[in-house]
Order: C-alpha cells, then sequence, then structure tokens
C-alpha cells in the first residue's frame, strides 16, 4: 500500500468516515491527518458545480462553465484529437473551480434509440466509444485532475435504473457493453470509474465481484477508485468486498457504521478496508496537488467559447443536400422558421445541465453570415400544443422566400435523465408544419437539433438537412457557418438511423417494465443488426455528406494494418472520415457481418490525395469465447473493409489469420438466431441456450410485501392504503402537471420519486431518513399504518437525540 504509514494512524471509525461522502459532492475529510476534501462535479460536456442547493437532478443553477457539444454530437466528428483539445479544455474549467473529480465521460452503449440519457452517451459501437472516451480523459487528467468514467456498465435504460436487473450473455457483456470502458482504463488511464444503478445478472453492479474484481482489477489492472452513481449503493458491505471506495452522497455516517460493525464482527478483515482507503487516499493526494500553488487562474471565456464553436462545426451532420441547395449563396433571401431559432436546444436535461457563459442565438447571428432575413415565425410551440395561428404565419413567411430555414427539434423534457422516450417520431405541431410549408416553399432546408435518433417519414418533403444535434452554447454561429459554406461539413453518424422504431433489435426487449430487461439481440446490435439481416436504413451507421466527393484507391493490407490513398476530387478543402470495418469470411463462430475496427479523420484541400495507414491492434480480430473464458482469435479469411460508412463500403480486401485454437463454444443448430443474424425476436429458449442458464422471473410477485429494492411504483399494489393512495395521488399529479403545460416539472416526480427504490430515500437524504425509519414507512406501505408510523417517529426521535448528542461531544472536544 502507497499510504500505508498514515492509514495505521487512524482508527477504524475514520477509515470507515472515508468511505462515504461528506455531503452531497465532496468526500469526507481528516484535518488531523492533513486529508482533504475532494470535489466531485457532474460534467460530460461542462462543469456543472452545484455552490449553494445541491442535487443531482439539474433543478438548481450551477457556476457559469463553458457548454461543450454533448457526446452525442462530438461523436460524430469522429476525430480522437478534437475529444482531447475538448478534454483539454474541460480540466482546465475544473481546476479553475477546484474540482477534483470531474463525472465523466459516459461510454454507455446505444442499446436502443429510445434511452433517454443517449445525448450523454458517444455511439453504438464500442470501439468508437472507447477511443472517443480514452482522449477525452486523457485531455482532461494532464490538468492533475482526475475523469471519472461511467456508468459501469449495461446501463441502457433510464426507466427503473436504480433496480432493474440487465439479462446478458457474457460474450455480448464483453465484446458489447464493456470494450468501451475496457479502453477507457486501459488506453484512457481514467483514474476514477462510476458504477451504474442497475443490477448485472442478479447482482447489483456496486457489489458484482466479477464484473468489479475480476474484470475491472484484475483482468483491466484498475488501480484507481469506483464510486457509486448518486444514492447507488445497495448494500455497502458487499460493495466494500467488490471494491468500491466511495459513496455517493453522504448518508449521515449511517453505512459506515455497517462498515465497522462488519469489521468488528468478523464478517470482513480490515484489511479490505485498508485497500480501499489506500486507493481513495491516492487519488485524494494526486488531484489536490494542482491546488497546492497560486490560486487556479480564471478561465478565458472568449476563448472557450470558440473552442465550443469549433467543435460544434467538426461535430455537424450533413444529411441531405437535394439540387445543392447547401451551401446557401450569398445574399440569399431566407425565412427563418422553427421556435428553436429563437431559443437555442443546445443540451439535454438531468444532472449535465450546464449553465453556459454565454448562449449563441440564430437570430442574433445571421446578418454576418450574409443571410438577408425576411424574417422571423415561431411556427409551433415549443412543447408539442398545435397553434394554428402560429403555423399560418410561418406561411405567410415562408411564400415569400427563396429558402425557408426550418429549425425543429427535440424539447428539454422529451430527453432526459431519468426518463426514456416514448416514441421515435418528432412532434406532430412539427410535422404539420412543414408538410404546410412545403405546399408554399418546397425549398426547405431542416436544421435539426436533438441528442438521438428520430424517424423521418417526412425526409421527401425538404431538400437540405443539417443535423446539428445538442451543439453546446456556441452551437447556433457553427450551424450557419456550415449552412453557408464558411465551414465544409466533415460530420458523420455515430449511430443508425432506422426508418422507423419497430425495425430496430431490441424494440420487443425495451425497456424492461418490472423486474429485469433481456438483451436477447446479444450482439446484434445497430449496424452489426441492420447490416447482417438485411434490414434497410434511412441513414447508416457512419454517414455523412460534405461540400465535396472522396475518391479511395490502392488498398493494401498486411498483418499490421491497412494502407489505402484517399483523393478530394472535389473544388473544395474538407475533411474525410475513413472507417475500417472487419467481417470473419468462413469462421464457425457466429459475428456480425462487419464490425468496426478503426478510423480516421483526414484533412485534403482540393485535388490532394493522401497515403492513410489504420493500423490493427488486440481487438482487431478477438472475440470472447465462453468456454475458455477469455479472448480469442478464430483461424479464417477476414474481410479488411475500408469504407465512407458501414453501408459504403470502397475498398476490401482479405488476410488469412492464424488463431489461437480455441475450442467452438456454440452448437450453430441451437442459435439459428444468433448465426442468422436475424436475432430481433429471439425466443425465450434460444436466448436461454445462449446465456446457459434459465431467465428470471420478468414480472413482480405482487403477493410479497414490499422490501427496500422494490420500487415506489409498485405502492400500486401495496396492502396498504396509505401508500395506493400516494400512488394514485402521484399519477394524478403527473397527469395534471402535463396536462397544464408543466412537462419538465411532471418529469421530475418520475425521474425522482416514481422509479425510485425505497432505499434510495435513505441513500439519497444525506442521512434525513436512516433505514431503521425506512423500515418504519415499508411497515405502513405494507399494511401496518400506525405500528409503521409509531416506529419511524420513534426511529426518528432516537436519530435526532444522537445527532445532538453528537454535537455536544464535538463542541466539548473543541472547548478542551
Amino acid at each position: 500500500m502507497k499510504h500505508k504509514y498514515l492509514i495505521e494512524q487512524m482508527t477504524l471509525e475514520e477509515k470507515a468516515s472515508l468511505m462515504s461522502g461528506k455531503d452531497f459532492w465532496q468526500s469526507q475529510d481528516i484535518p488531523r491527518l492533513g486529508i482533504n476534501s475532494m470535489f466531485l462535479a457532474d460534467g460530460p460536456h461542462g462543469i456543472r458545480k452545484q455552490a449553494a442547493a445541491a442535487d443531482h437532478l439539474g433543478l438548481n443553477p450551477s457556476i457559469p462553465a463553458t457548454c461543450f457539444p454533448t457526446a452525442a454530437a462530438v461523436a460524430n466528428s469522429w476525430n480522437v484529437e478534437l475529444g482531447r483539445k475538448i478534454g483539454d479544455y474541460l480540466g482546465k474549467e475544473a481546476v479553475a473551480q477546484k474540482v477534483n473529480v470531474l463525472l465523466g465521460p459516459g461510454v454507455n452503449m446505444k442499446r436502443d434509440p429510445l434511452c433517454g440519457r443517449n445525448f450523454e452517451y458517444f455511439s453504438e459501437d464500442p470501439y468508437h466509444a472507447g477511443k472517443m472516451a480514452a482522449a477525452y480523459i486523457q485531455g482532461i487528467q494532464t490538468h492533475g485532475i482526475s475523469a471519472c468514467v461511467k456508468h459501469f456498465a449495461v446501463n441502457n435504460q433510464e426507466e427503473r435504473r436504480m433496480s432493474i436487473d440487465t439479462i446478458v450473455d457474457e460474450r455480448t457483456l464483453r465484446e458489447i457493453y464493456l470494450t468501451a470502458f475496457e479502453i477507457a482504463v486501459k488506453e484512457g488511464g481514467t483514474q476514477t470509474v462510476m458504477s451504474s444503478y442497475n443490477m448485472l445478472n442478479g447482482e447489483y453492479t456496486n457489489e458484482h465481484l466479477h464484473l468489479m474484481r475480476e474484470i475491472l482489477r484484475e483482468e483491466w489492472n484498475f488501480d484507481g477508485v469506483v464510486v457509486t452513481d448518486w444514492g447507488g449503493s445497495n448494500d455497502r458491505v458487499a460493495g466494500l468486498l467488490a471494491g468500491n471506495e466511495l459513496e455517493m452522497p453522504t448518508t449521515g455516517g449511517e453505512t459506515n457504521e455497517e462498515i465497522i460493525q462488519a469489521i468488528k464482527s468478523g464478517k470482513i478483515k480490515e484489511d479490505v478496508l485498508d485497500e480501499c482507503v489506500d486507493r481513495l487516499l491516492n487519488l485524494i493526494f494526486k488531484t489536490e496537488e494542482v491546488y497546492k500553488g497560486a490560486e487556479p487562474k480564471p478561465i478565458d471565456v472568449d476563448l472557450h467559447h470558440r473552442a465550443a464553436q469549433e467543435a460544434a462545426e467538426e461535430s455537424i451532420v450533413l444529411l441531405k443536400n437535394e439540387d445543392g441547395i447547401l451551401p446557401l449563396k450569398p445574399g440569399v433571401k431566407a425565412a427563418i422558421i422553427g421556435d428553436f431559432a429563437q431559443e437555442a436546444r443546445y443540451q439535454g436535461a438531468g444532472s449535465s445541465i450546464v449553465n453556459p457563459t454565454r448562449l449563441d442565438h440564430t437570430l442574433d447571428c445571421l446578418q454576418e453570415f450574409g443571410i438577408v432575413s425576411l424574417g422571423y415565425e415561431p411556427g409551433f410551440e415549443r412543447y408539442g400544443k398545435k397553434n394554428r395561428k402560429k403555423l399560418e404565419r410561418a406561411c405567410a413567411l415562408a411564400e415569400k422566400a427563396e429558402v425557408v430555414l426550418l429549425y425543429l427539434g427535440l424539447d428539454e423534457a422529451t430527453e432526459a435523465e431519468g426518463l426514456d422516450r416514448q416514441n421515435m417520431k418528432m412532434p406532430d405541431n412539427q410535422i404539420e408544419l412543414l408538410h404546410a410549408l412545403q405546399q408554399v416553399n418546397p425549398n426547405i432546408v431542416v436544421v435539426l437539433s436533438c441528442g438521438a435518433a428520430v424517424e423521418m417519414p417526412w425526409i421527401g418533403k425538404v431538400k437540405g438537412l443539417v443535423h446539428a444535434y445538442l451543439s453546446g452554447q456556441a452551437g447556433a454561429k457553427a450551424i450557419l457557418r456550415v449552412l453557408t459554406g464558411e465551414v465544409n461539413p466533415s460530420g458523420k453518424l455515430a449511430e443508425t438511423y432506422p426508418l422507423r422504431y419497430e425495425d430496430t433489435p431490441a424494440c420487443h426487449q425495451f425497456p424492461g417494465k418490472e423486474v429485469s430487461v433481456e438483451y436477447r439481440e446479444g450482439l446484434y446490435m445497430g449496424y452489426r443488426y441492420y447490416d447482417t439481416a438485411d434490414v434497410e436504413v434511412l441513414f447508416p451507421f457512419g454517414y455523412g455528406l460534405s461540400y465535396t466527393t472522396y475518391e479511395y484507391s490502392e488498398i493494401r493490407v498486411d498483418r499490421n494494418g491497412v494502407t489505402f490513398n484517399i483523393t478530394n476530387t472535389g473544388n473544395r478543402a474538407g475533411m474525410e472520415v475513413a472507417q475500417l470495418y472487419v467481417g470473419c469470411s468462413d469462421g464457425m463462430v457466429f459475428r456480425p457481418r462487419k464490425e468496426l475496427k478503426g478510423f480516421t479523420k483526414v484533412f485534403l484541400n482540393a485535388g490532394e490525395t493522401r497515403t492513410v495507414t489504420i493500423p490493427f491492434d488486440d481487438k482487431t480480430f478477438r472475440y470472447f469465447n465462453v468456454k475458455t473464458n477469455r479472448w480469442e482469435v478464430e483461424e479464417a479469411d477476414y474481410q479488411i473493409m475500408v469504407g465512407a460508412s458501414s453501408a459504403d463500403i470502397r475498398l476490401a480486401a482479405s488476410l488469412f489469420v492464424e488463431g489461437t485454437g480455441a475450442p467452438v463454444p456454440y452448437d450453430k443448430n441451437e442459435l439459428p438466431s444468433y448465426y442468422t443474424g436475424r436475432a430481433n425476436k429471439v425466443g425465450k429458449q434460444e436466448f436461454e441456450t445462449l446465456l446457459g442458464r434459465k431467465v428470471p422471473v420478468s414480472t413482480w410477485d405482487r403477493t410479497k410485501p414490499l422490501g427496500y429494492n422494490d420500487t415506489i411504483a409498485q405502492c400500486q399494489y401495496a396492502k396498504g392504503w396509505a401508500a395506493r393512495l400516494a400512488y394514485r395521488l402521484m399519477v394524478f399529479a403527473y397527469w395534471f402537471l402535463r396536462k397544464i403545460g408543466k412537462r419538465s416539472t411532471a418529469n421530475i416526480i418520475m425521474m425522482s420519486v416514481y422509479h425510485m427504490p425505497f432505499r434510495g430515500i435513505a441513500r439519497m437524504t444525506g442521512g434525513v431518513v436512516n433505514m431503521p425509519m425506512l423500515d418504519g414507512i415499508l411497515m405502513m406501505v405494507n399494511g401496518r399504518f400506525f405500528k409503521g408510523l409509531r416506529h419511524f417517529l420513534k426511529e426518528r426521535s432516537k436519530m435526532l437525540k444522537a445527532a445532538k448528542q453528537k454535537e455536544q461531544r464535538v463542541l466539548a472536544a473543541e472547548e478542551r
């Protein structure tokens, strides 16, 4: 241990106290030993440090910080160096605000397009997400503080995220859902990992010995700190055994006492606690070095704003450009329509909300780009209400214009932490407006602002489509630079856009509504499914247009990698994303038709040719063998494919690769869906064959009393009349708030109450409600109302008395 001498000076109580937070955002300190608190702040795309009232939902404002484009946007840049630069700026701002641990990036897979938090995640591909995340981490940590990759692992739905049991086979877990974390740990060198809320195959991830010990610690050699998601600790002692150092936020000392009692009783050895304390101390001391000199310098707000704009410019995706409507000609007379032109939609909702240092809006920036605005009309109500007058005024304006710039998107209440989207559709009132505008002016360019894939049955009605995603505080100018041609668009989609939601491979198994969610599609997620099963899509993974054209030629493959030429065959400079895909031609182990194994972004002047090399690495040919329980290589001929997207392969060659001689782990006849790739409707029996075990019952047992890990939503069938009444009142409040247009407020009920397990009441209240008091609440819920109420009041009285005695002891000690 690095800090053995210091640990030997601590009492058992002091060591245990370090294992949970001091308050909502800080770790515990021990002044007598020179151990200071760390500050942990939200911030995948900007620093969210709350100076006063603390919350984990983005309700209360934070100190102003640069709001960079979200991960879903920057992923479309396919530029690892850009990710590193953004990380560098995030690190500088974190230091300026005296943050020790920045809680990001998030690398969970976009298993389903309806996951409400997809805007915070990079990709549907683990290799792509891992490489981008590693770059962010490297940039952040160059400033002496720690990044925190999250949420480890298989946290792919927001509904019931604190209690859902994710059922996934080991190979899919390793290849799809852990690979991005592996890259973040091994290549990014992240010093902190955040465990997810959910269960994995029957165990909470925070307590999962296979996940936390065998894979993270032993296989990946991670020697940093694991922190729970806020309120995400279930059994604190089990978490400690799994190697979880820090529980957040504070529990008022309650779980520290659980650790103390477990050691005194012999349930766990004190060495386990010492090991965790040592790793936590290492993080504390490493991340406070930067603050030992002069006061941190304030950031250059203008410089960082420009950096946010440059990041947005490179991340915007041009999806349609019929008749060369873009770039806009100088002096073009345009009608600006759409509420998002006036009030930019630039970030998501929840714990990642950043209070921007400044915020650009389209209407304020038009003149400097040579666009002659004939006027602006909102055209629709932002939150979905139909308004005929607004639509008619927008059509009247559009009739006068040469081109209509129509700003559409999803609103802030639709994409939010804690909630999943109900469908993949755009709001009806926006589509109605689009159809009406097309009747009076066919020259429509849609600027789309949302953080995830949407259905576009209306795409035939528009000539141009620019997807900005959630492009941060400087996104408005970045969009205008792309529209006018000052910037040649170079973004490419990091997720597939299906024609309709029903085409997605997980649609029959998303989200898990009660006990569990089954990942029956296995490896076939995103383009891996669409390409293998020959399902037509709207826009394939890796797709994006440019104002120039590129030609690929002269592929050469050897054991070290693939080399080829790219030529800019157009008349303007641009950047092209070249993508390497690998497929196994004649293997015995089922695999997707092709998988991303490398990419690079190349700048080319008009007419320029450049030779590009994409090297192979340890992930190029591997697969996880469930019989040998390790990574293997199958001996076979492999197709080496270079393309402009997963569906636009420009060059291909074959390479024979010697294998590791591992036995074939599957019987082809027992897994027909997986061998054909048509894994969107896998039956229970076939999925159990893949799993190697029976799946658990996926529905609640309504005959049992509710317990700590049951959710407040389950009060709907509780024995206690008070619980059922409270449930009905909660549902009514949600319905009523939505009815009167208070969707964001209504969402808070779902985010912070409805799907929360009862233990969350204790874990998220900082000791205001402890577990004995929670026992009283559960008595009331389960039909013993008055007995439960007496128990609750009795335990509350005991807690207040103990707190007062502790305060008196502290005062007495200070007087001495």
